[in-house]
């Protein structure tokens, strides 16, 4: 059992809690009862800015190949590339992933989102994780595209495009954050499976290279990148992300013309 941070509709209202959760069967217990993480009505457990980071996992990287040595880039990233998943795309566990009329997919992004505690400015890579609150997952869902060399903000920002759940999982209570297998199944088929110990920065790495050119706020998420091969998934898919330690993440795509107004028709 965990100690989780959870905002849940309980009991006709929209709250924020301390929970414990039972992680390997995705079993929550909320004010002395035991619930299914189904049974309950999650929204995403952050409230922060949400940024991004491409090309962190080995794998990833080395999926570019020569490319990465062409124009504009003429070499390896110096520095994390970052990117920024604004508040229109974070939704919660369980809710409805829309997809867009004009795309046949969606890339399914499985990734550790670090949530920051405490504001961070040029924190050292020792004492970095000082300054996590916790740790949740996210799926840094996108529309399937070739180009690196612009922002991917179409393809990457459209509504509902970044679920988060359904907890936060305290920072001490996950003694390892690069040691956490990561895997992603859609209509439970495992399609995925990495370990966040195939990051080139590590977690504490990552938020100091970040903190040295800008600040991290309490309450900002930070996710440590995207593992190669992402799969793809369809209107009808249900996705579920899984990282040891964490617990799973599921929602469903639909098509967004079944949406009005962000909720089903």
């Amino acid at each position: 059992m965990s100690k989780v941070k959870v905002r849940v509709k309980f009991r006709g209202i929209l709250q924020e809690r301390e929970a414990v959760a039972n992680l390997d069967e995705n079993r929550i217990e909320l004010q002395g009862r035991h619930y299914r993480v189904d049974q309950l009505m999650w929204d995403a457990p952050i409230s922060g800015a949400v940024y991004g980071t491409l090309f962190n996992y080995k794998g990833a990287l080395a999926a570019l190949g020569e490319t990465v040595y062409e124009a504009p880039y003429h070499g390896e990233p110096k520095a994390p590339v970052l990117y920024i998943k604004p508040r229109n795309t974070v939704i919660g566990y369980g809710m409805p992933i829309p997809l867009p009329a004009d795309a046949r997919e969606l890339e399914i992004g499985a990734a550790l989102g670090v949530v920051m505690g405490r504001t961070a400015t040029r924190v050292n890579e020792e004492q970095a994780l000082e300054f996590v609150a916790g740790y949740t997952i996210v799926n840094d869902v996108s529309i399937p595209h070739q180009s690196f060399y612009r922002p991917a903000i179409k393809q990457k920002a459209r509504d509902g495009f970044c679920p988060v759940g359904p907890w936060i999982v305290e920072q001490d209570e996950v003694p390892d954050p690069d040691a956490l297998g990561v895997r992603v199944w859609i209509n439970g088929e495992l399609r995925q499976e990495n370990t966040t110990a195939n990051l080139i920065r590590s977690v504490s790495r990552l938020i100091a290279d970040v903190t040295d050119f800008m600040t991290l706020y309490a309450g900002d998420t930070l996710l440590v990148g995207v593992p190669e091969g992402a799969p793809v998934a369809k209107a009808g898919d249900h996705v579920r992300i899984g990282i040891d330690g964490i617990g799973s993440l599921e929602n469903t795509i639909i098509h967004e013309d079944e949406l009005a107004g962000g909720q089903l028709l």
